[in-house]
């Protein structure tokens, strides 16, 4: 009696902890979509600070999840969660919580993160914006007291944004100036270099951008101070390239040398009307911390291989070399 009693009593323990773990497993089914069963992609909205139990909320609610709790408690163990980046998501409805988070990482499906890049124009980044959905067009805004006329140019300072959906492009455009002030202030732009203004700063600093690699940014710096100091024609093809709306573009023929335009920096001397890019922090703090040197020329005859010199002899023959290569593809 006594061993029977015992088996009924094992065998009763045994159910109810195999009724406890189906519970579990029906409690784990019961917070996630299976995989294979994901549906229409939903766009989830994302502010920046917006913490993870409102991002939980709105996976949820937009049918992303099956339970807020369970991607609240995945982003609070996985530390991957805190490079979501505010902007509007396109996820994939009906998919597990490892999925949705796995998709909000993933910067392609981010149409409300707009990336300026080092060198871009004013008219990238209105493309930019026009393909990120922003309301209006780019007009004037409020710009930054060191610069002259209403040229946005050279003010978009080169970072990643988050859009919030339905993001004005003013809003858009005073987050990129809000952050070129910030840096403005850390390199110290607004003092100038010596006799040049903060303005003029920011032009050299946007023709570096575009003419040199940055372990040169300051040597090429001082060869436009160089130049500008004897009042001889900066002769750049980026300034040409940007008044033709060619920019990308290195070479130049000899009738593009005569292309009419106050930017044509063969036809005249001194600086450019603005800036021709957006410059980043490095080329910016290198115009105003330029290398010593008596350079008055330099040209990059391969890619990563800028020469500098003071003989115009030395440089036509680096000409000679730079064309060779241009012939050869190294270019491309």
């Amino acid at each position: 009696m006594k061993s029977s009693f015992l088996k009924k009593v094992s065998i009763a323990i045994v159910l109810v902890l195999l009724g406890g773990s189906a519970a579990l497993l029906l409690s784990g089914k019961a917070t996630e979509y299976p995989d294979g069963t994901a549906g229409p992609s939903v766009l989830i909205s994302i502010a920046a600070g917006e913490n993870g139990s409102e991002i939980a909320q709105d996976l949820f609610k937009k049918g992303v999840i099956r339970a807020s709790k369970t991607f609240y408690d995945l982003a609070t163990k996985d530390p991957r969660a805190l490079g979501i980046s505010p902007g509007i998501h396109t996820i994939d409805s009906h998919i597990t919580t490892v999925k949705a988070l796995n998709q909000l990482l993933n910067p392609s499906r981010n149409s409300g993160l707009v990336t300026v890049i080092e060198g871009s124009t004013f008219s990238d980044v209105s493309a930019l914006l026009k393909k990120a959905g922003t309301i209006g067009p780019v007009g004037a805004q409020t710009l930054p007291s060191l610069v002259k006329g209403s040229s946005l140019e050279g003010v978009l300072f080169p970072a990643s944004y988050a859009l919030a959906e339905k993001s004005s492009t003013r809003d858009a455009i005073a987050q990129m100036i809000s952050t070129f002030n910030a840096k403005a202030r850390t390199v110290g732009l607004s003092s100038g270099y010596r006799t040049y203004s903060a303005y003029d700063v920011l032009k050299i600093a946007s023709l570096i951008q575009i003419e040199a690699d940055p372990i040169d940014y300051a040597k090429a710096a001082r060869v436009i101070y160089n130049r500008l100091a004897i009042t001889m024609p900066l002769q750049l093809n980026s300034t040409v390239h940007y008044a033709m709306k060619s920019h990308g573009h290195i070479t130049l023929t000899r009738n593009q040398t005569s292309f009419p335009s106050p930017y044509n920096t063969y036809l005249h001397t001194g600086l450019p009307p603005t800036p021709i890019s957006n410059p980043g922090a490095a080329a910016i703090s290198a115009a105003l911390h330029p290398d010593t040197g008596e350079w008055l020329y330099f040209i990059t005859v391969k890619p990563h291989d800028t020469r500098f010199t003071k003989s115009f002899a030395e440089f036509e023959g680096w000409v000679t070399l730079y064309n060779n290569n241009v012939a050869n593809g190294l270019f491309k």
